[in-house]
């Protein structure tokens, strides 16, 4: 921690409440509220928690779900266990083998895996068609509830352009002003960005965003005067976005009963705002309820295939889990509403024991956020039926890998977190599911594997017939390819099941069905999205695989923006990144052909899709191949069909507040007058003595006193530096003083 962060934590200095501006700067100011601090003590994961009087089974858990988790896992059990019992008809050998038992194991595992995943689908299939998915007293539609406290809307933000946040943010705001309940919220900017160009284009797009929104409350069309806007930078992002929130529930946290935590490409109507805010004021023991997010706004083929799958399987999956989770349910980190007073009590988070990348600070922060105040007692609800919740996909498999690499670290880490005492037994199966979701990827790999290689050891190794034991009858060792086809046709069935009755049920939607293009397009997207995603796969299963044996060598995954445009991917960089899979595809199939023809046929998806990789990843990355997809009217959804209030709002406001963060923030600063004031105004307490020494700093500043002017200092600092300079009221007076020589 350098000595800007001490001294901000050290001495945090009260900020005086909304009024006059000092002079200098822009009306509105200062960027921050009153504090009002929130105790919030890490907590331990090895003794039992306090659970402060509430009762071990919440009153808002739903009736009979001890019957409903025994259908889900019963049933998943037992179909694991008849597919285990065929799957050993398959192999069919007399005699121990240890590939035969290591291929079995693993068929076990990974048949468990999907079976549970088809159970918990046909319970959310259920609630689709009983319109189930709400529960809390939360109502689809009709009169909007008044609310009684102030909630804040929080959007961490992390190197993110800074036009796209707070065109959101607007959206948002303007449609909580539509509701009459604008009074009721508050919005937190809290920056951890670390490019100061791009800070200093947060800082300009904030302005923009108060004095426009102050100006809409004045002429009469904001709602009213109480929705606030405000703004605070880090200079050290310790924790990273768990640290951010973190910081802001021990400072403000005491003034808002509720937060909503978003993401910098979320977005949330302001009737499903009050809706779900309105349903934490009516049940005191909840702690937190998650919204089911709907991907928008992609146009590449593979943004397209996401964001369909989200919106027609999604609410199946939803709605599955949702059924059978109950009052346990799991938190995604955003598009929620917490109760604030239940996060700083339960969800302070320690550092794990050890280095990285499974030691230190806790990446998947949510899971363990959700496990932890529901073993303090508090219900943790997902409403998978209330619409007007939504974020955006990467653009491309490129950037959805880099996203899930860090994502795996995180889920990796929870195995330190499963021994936790006082964790309910569904929170630990998130955990588990969660480490799963990317321990399956090379569990699938070496099954595949052990397949060909017991096919190669039947093809090339002669058998011992009767072996060592005198016996009338031969042995004959052998894989029985009729029951082989029996089990695969089953395992796709229940693995293409929960695909089937995602239409079903889109069926049974009007509006839904239409908005998807009506049922024959609709049937024709879901098998487009079906065979492109068989296709890429097996890519993602050896992205994924690679990712897990990188953490498990050590390597940290480390903490980058995302890329949110739809901007292609060079073909170079492309064939560089994807031409091992290819070339892994090759060998396989050589493999398979040289035991059968057969084999090779029934290996061809997988071999298909590795063989092609560098086309796929190119062409599913393409804009011009998502967008004549949709002019064919497939893997439509409604929300581009029809968009809702609030991304069309978000849309226009991107025009108006798009910004340019490539500006440099040297010349910016010096340019704007009424931006550098705001700046300073805004700045973290100095040094003190004792403090850390930045060494960022002292060579930024001697750099700027030795510069001919502000070209020759923006172009002599490195990025560390500059950020450090202009974070220090010294490195801005050297600045001014060379800017006016």
């Amino acid at each position: 921690m350098d000595a800007l962060d001490t001294a901000q934590h050290s001495h945090p200095g009260p900020h005086p409440g909304p009024g006059a501006a000092p002079r200098g700067l822009p009306d509105g100011f200062p960027a921050l509220p009153d504090e009002s601090p929130l105790r919030m003590d890490v907590q331990s994961l090895s003794a039992w928690p306090d659970r402060h009087g509430r009762p071990r089974m919440p009153v808002t858990a739903p009736r009979f779900i001890a019957l409903r988790r025994l259908a889900v896992i019963g049933s998943a059990s037992l179909l694991t266990g008849y597919g285990a019992y065929e799957m050993n008809l398959v192999l069919n050998a007399t005699g121990f083998s240890v590939l035969g038992a290591v291929l079995l194991a693993l068929f076990v595992l990974l048949f468990q895996w999907i079976a549970l995943a088809f159970t918990s689908s046909v319970g959310g299939f259920v609630s689709l068609l009983r319109r189930g998915g709400l529960g809390l007293g939360i109502a689809r539609d009709g009169d909007l509830p008044t609310l009684s406290t102030r909630t804040a809307l929080l959007m961490p933000t992390y190197n993110e352009s800074p036009g796209r946040v707070m065109a959101g943010l607007r959206a948002m705001h303007d449609s909580l002003a539509a509701t009459g309940r604008l009074d009721a919220f508050d919005i937190f900017i809290l920056s951890d960005t670390t490019n100061p160009d791009i800070w200093v284009a947060e800082e300009a797009a904030f302005l923009a965003f108060r004095a426009e929104t102050a100006r809409a409350e004045t002429a009469g069309t904001g709602g009213g005067a109480g929705g606030r806007v405000y703004y605070r930078r880090r200079p050290v992002n310790t924790e990273r976005k768990a640290g951010n929130i973190a910081e802001w529930v021990r400072r403000f946290g005491g003034a808002y009963p509720q937060m909503v935590t978003l993401d910098a490409d979320s977005l949330m109507d302001g009737g499903t705002l009050v809706r779900i805010t309105a349903a934490m004021e009516r049940h005191p023991q909840v702690g937190l309820i998650q919204t089911l997010p709907e991907i928008v706004n992609g146009t590449t083929l593979f943004a397209r295939m996401q964001q369909f799958a989200g919106r027609v399987y999604g609410p199946l999956i939803a709605h599955g889990i949702a059924w059978w989770h109950g009052s346990e349910g799991n938190y995604w980190g955003h598009n929620a509403v917490i109760r604030t007073r239940a996060f700083a009590e339960q969800a302070g988070l320690p550092h794990l024991p050890g280095r990285k990348p499974f030691g230190g600070h806790i990446l998947s922060h949510d899971f363990v956020e959700a496990a932890l105040m529901r073993r303090g007692g508090w219900a943790i609800h997902m409403v998978p039926g209330l619409p007007g919740s939504y974020e955006e996909s990467p653009p491309s498999l490129t950037d959805i890998a880099i996203r899930d690499r860090r994502w795996c670290q995180g889920n990796l880490q929870h195995a330190k977190v499963l021994r936790t005492r006082g964790l309910h037994w569904v929170s630990r199966l998130h955990m588990m599911m969660g480490i799963g979701s990317y321990v399956t990827s090379p569990m699938w790999l070496v099954f595949l594997l052990v397949g060909i290689l017991i096919a190669l050891q039947t093809r090339f190794q002669k058998p011992e017939y009767f072996g060592d034991t005198k016996s009338l009858y031969p042995n004959w060792p052998q894989v029985d390819p009729e029951q082989a086809k029996y089990v695969f046709i089953g395992t796709m069935a229940i693995l293409l099941a929960p695909k089937l009755m995602a239409y079903v049920a889109l069926l049974f939607d009007r509006p839904a069905r239409q908005g998807c293009g009506g049922a024959l397009r609709a049937g024709l997207s879901v098998l487009v999205e079906t065979v492109i995603g068989g296709l890429v796969a097996p890519i993602a299963m050896l992205i994924q695989t690679s990712g897990v044996l990188s953490i498990l060598m050590g390597q940290d995954s480390g903490w980058n923006a995302q890329r949110r445009d739809d901007g292609g991917v060079p073909l170079g960089d492309i064939a560089r990144a994807y031409w091992r899979y290819m070339l892994f595809g090759l060998i396989l199939g050589g493999c398979a052909w040289s035991v059968s023809i057969p084999l090779f046929l029934w290996m061809t998806p997988v071999l298909l899709g590795l063989a092609f990789a560098i086309p796929l990843a190119a062409v599913t990355g393409d804009r011009a191949a998502g967008q004549a997809l949709r002019r064919a009217g497939l893997l439509l959804i409604p929300e581009e069909t029809a968009p809702p209030d609030i991304l069309r709002r978000a849309a226009r406001a991107v025009a108006e507040l798009a910004d340019s963060p490539e500006t440099d923030a040297v010349h910016r600063l010096l340019a704007d007058p009424a931006l550098m004031a705001a700046h300073r105004a805004m700045l973290p307490p100095p040094r003190r003595p004792g403090d850390p020494i930045d060494a960022n700093l002292l060579v930024g500043l001697v750099k700027v006193t030795e510069s001919a002017g502000p070209d020759a200092a923006a172009a002599a600092l490195n990025r560390a530096e500059k950020a450090a300079v202009l974070a220090s009221a010294d490195g801005l007076d050297r600045l001014e003083r060379i800017a006016a020589r």
